[in-house]
């Protein structure tokens, strides 16, 4: 019996994910664990790999095309293996679709017979392949939908293709304009604009800055650094493994803070899980280091040396993409003092790491001294948090950073 190839879910936001590229055709032999196709979703491109062995018998959901988490994209099975013929499916991504807009101007039975009779005979009448959907959607934009390249299975014209078509007397139009009917962008880039407007969209986002003063916590670090024996190799001192240590403290100081805000529903999360931004060749991933509350410094930094590194080689598995509680994003290497970074849904807050400063100050014995401070911003949704308690966070944050003791305990 043929084995489902699954759409997996890698977060909890995600409903639904984009096929990218099947590495395998069908016909193509595969083994348990090969790659047989890449997704995009949650700001990431990910591995699918077979389930079993066999032979890859059937392609259901074709590059570019859409399928629900947990939804079979593809069949492995044995050779001549039969699960369906191609009008087969083609129906029943018709009525899919067809039931995605209830004033439809066909009912059920009549959509599947249309699309089973182009799809039959488009081959010998040059008739174009199109959902009754996405006819419906192009007539009332007045495109002609022959001019439309479909990017569904067999070139099909599909709802989202009459969505984001640009007519060539509309191509004089500037960039900005472009982009915002929804062209020009592919692949993770998408994925990337889709999760920030739903982010900016979905939330009431608020930045606070603030500067550490983290002149006592270099000396510190370089004080410890010359007393230790042995070299420190798994990043226990490095800041952002500091910084990250000082915003667990603060979090589990303020628990509402490590929380998910989704659907309407707002939930206090036990575990600390911490997202780090990663810039990669595509975009922005964002690795998470699970049960970090619970991790020693040393523990902490080997994690976050790990999810990094393997984010920007690719060969993070996809699991460690999902369940973060609240996310740090650093720009120091960028010479960024203060940004306003995007909540991580359904995240509720996201903090920014701004680059190092030095600044000259008066002491109170009135020499001048050089202090190093740190630019941080905090970005919050306003719905769930009030600006007092998000302000006590950031404190709080900068309060550990200026007493380094407190992130050895």
């Amino acid at each position: 019996m043929a084995t489902e190839i699954i759409m997996p879910k890698l977060g909890l936001t995600m409903t639904e994910g984009t096929v990218y590229e099947w590495i395998k055709n069908e016909g193509d032999e595969v083994k348990k664990g090969d790659i047989v196709a890449s997704i995009n979703s949650e700001k990431l491109t990910a591995d699918v790999d077979a389930p079993t062995d066999g032979i890859l018998i059937k392609i259901l959901v074709h590059e570019g095309e859409d399928a629900k988490c947990k939804d079979p994209i593809g069949y492995i099975g044995t050779a001549g293996e039969n699960v369906g013929e191609e009008g087969t499916i083609a129906v029943k991504e018709a009525v899919v679709e067809a039931k995605d807009e209830e004033s439809s101007e066909q009912p059920p039975q009549e959509v599947k017979q249309q699309l089973v009779t182009q799809k039959n005979n488009s081959n010998e009448t040059g008739r174009i392949f199109i959902t009754p959907l996405a006819r419906k959607i192009a007539t009332e934009k007045g495109f002609d939908y022959q001019q439309i390249k479909g990017t569904g299975g067999n070139g099909r014209v599909t709802r989202r293709d009459v969505e984001n078509y640009v007519p060539i007397t509309q191509t004089a139009k500037t960039e900005s304009t472009a982009f915002a009917a929804g062209t020009g962008l592919t692949g993770m880039r998408q994925i990337i604009a889709q999760r920030m407007m739903s982010s900016l969209q979905n939330t009431a986002q608020v930045t606070l800055q603030l500067k550490a003063d983290i002149t006592n916590l270099m000396d510190f670090r370089k004080d410890l650094k010359q007393k230790v024996s042995q070299p420190l190799l798994d990043g226990q001192l490095s800041l952002t493994t500091l910084v990250t240590k000082a915003t667990i403290l603060a979090l589990k100081d303020t628990p509402e803070m490590n929380a998910w805000y989704h659907d309407g529903k707002y939930e206090k999360v036990t575990d600390i899980n911490i997202g780090m931004a990663v810039a990669v060749a595509d975009g922005l991933v964002v690795p998470v280091v699970k049960a970090a509350g619970s991790m020693t410094l040393t523990e902490l930094g080997r994690s976050l040396n790990t999810v990094i590194d393997d984010a920007r080689e690719g060969t993070l598995d996809s699991s460690a993409y999902s369940s973060g509680t609240f996310t740090i994003s650093n720009l120091g290497k960028s010479g960024v003092e203060y940004f306003t970074p995007v909540i991580n849904q359904p995240e509720i807050g996201i903090l920014g790491v701004g680059t190092l400063l030095k600044e000259l100050t008066i002491a109170d014995d009135g020499k001048i001294e050089q202090l190093v401070k740190l630019p941080l911003s905090l970005t919050f949704d306003h719905q769930i948090i009030d600006g007092a308690p998000a302000a006590d966070f950031l404190a709080k944050i900068v309060s550990y950073l200026e007493d380094p003791y407190t992130l050895m305990l």
